[in-house]
């Protein structure tokens, strides 16, 4: 795999469901034709292109294909000088196409990215089950400096 043939950019609209489909399931390919854009998700995606503090981000390869995904938002803070941080969610490599380098390549992406655009740092969660997920992020220079607290609504 040539990773200089990739890009990494905001997805369009017409990418929402290959999109979805990496949010599906991160174990296996699924197909973007099955799944179902609902109402809600067309709003959520117009919302995220529409703020300029956010992004739904793509990695594609030289065809187009989406092969991962990941949503920066960044964070205006009165910390860090004032500067702002990049907060990464949702990361998804296509399940067929990992142990290829992609996920390093979307993130050292998204990460000089957020340093292009002035942010101080680059801060992410991740589910405490996922500990390949883990040692991936550690391996990027991450580091576990806080315990994370959710409330669901």
């Amino acid at each position: 795999m040539i990773l200089r043939d990739l890009t990494l950019r905001p997805a369009t609209r017409d990418e929402l469901p290959a999109v979805l489909a990496l949010l599906a399931d991160e174990d296996k390919v699924v197909d973007p034709a099955s799944v179902t854009v609902t109402e809600a998700y067309e709003r959520a995606f117009a919302d995220i292109a529409a703020d300029p503090r956010n992004e739904m981000l793509v990695l594609t390869d030289e065809d187009g294909l989406v092969l991962g995904c990941l949503q920066a938002t960044y964070v205006p803070g009165l910390g860090k000088g004032g500067a702002e941080r990049a907060l990464i969610e949702a990361v998804r490599i296509r399940a067929d196409r990992r142990g290829d380098g992609l996920g390093r390549e979307l993130m050292e992406r998204a990460v000089a990215r957020a340093g292009e655009r002035g942010c101080a740092l680059v801060q992410l969660t991740s589910d405490k089950r996922r500990t390949n997920a883990h040692r991936f992020y550690a391996s990027l220079g991450f580091t576990r400096t806080h315990d994370g607290f959710k409330l669901p609504l």
